[in-house]
């Protein structure tokens, strides 16, 4: 009963700390949000709600400065501050800005965003599991390689979220009659509106790179219209 002792606590602080970064999350966006209202956003938003064949889609206004979106795990959509900052500079359009949306859209109509809290508690059961594991032949670097393959193994469940919500905000873009090349040019702009300049290798990142992203939409269309 004793050696499986470790794979128990795994077990246990994962559900603890998946419930606990829930009820933060949930907690900050509740405080530091509000519905967006902008007219011209509202406009393009109401695209995608016919596109969906529902009445209208609340997006909310996250009040803080990094560029982002995000689809939070009760199905919420949010845009951050920072991002709409950049629009209302004309830095980034209306339509550029609603291909955002139908990607976080798709994060929650595809389940991502409560698979996403379920995978981080996942996460750390693998890291503590794992590291209980190795630290007994490495005592010195064990939960060090524990910590590297979790961390390798999320980031490729991350990047393969990150296409399917691509490809479902193409298809969605194209019904609006908003179009693909809004998401297209908003992927050319991204780097640069979120300050990344040297990114490390691509098998360590969550998110793909932002040229796969945008051959993938292309292709994406070729098959469709073909």
């Amino acid at each position: 009963m004793l050696r499986f002792l470790p794979f128990l606590l795994a077990i246990l602080y994962a559900v603890a700390m998946y419930k606990l970064s829930s009820r933060r999350m949930m907690r900050e966006l509740d405080q530091k949000s509000t519905q967006l209202v902008d007219p011209a956003l509202r406009t393009e938003i109401k695209k995608l709600a016919r596109a969906m064949e529902v009445e209208d889609i609340p997006v909310f206004l996250y009040h803080i400065e990094p560029v982002n979106g995000l689809a939070a795990p009760d199905g919420r959509v949010f845009i951050t501050k920072g991002f709409y900052d950049r629009f209302r500079q004309g830095q980034v359009s209306a339509a550029e800005l609603a291909s955002v949306i139908a990607h976080e859209i798709g994060h929650v109509a595809l389940g991502h965003s409560k698979r996403r809290m379920i995978d981080f508690g996942g996460q750390n059961a693998v890291r503590m599991a794992l590291g209980a594991i190795l630290s007994r032949f490495i005592p010195m670097f064990g939960m060090a390689v524990a910590n590297f393959v979790a961390n390798l193994l999320m980031a490729k469940l991350s990047r393969s979220d990150e296409f399917e919500a691509d490809a479902y905000a193409t298809a969605l873009l194209e019904k609006a009659k908003i179009g693909a090349q809004a998401q297209i040019s908003m992927f050319e702009k991204l780097d640069e509106l979120t300050g990344i300049t040297n990114r490390p290798p691509a098998w360590l990142l969550s998110h793909p790179d932002t040229e796969t992203r945008i051959d993938a939409i292309r292709s994406n269309l070729i098959k469709w219209q073909s």
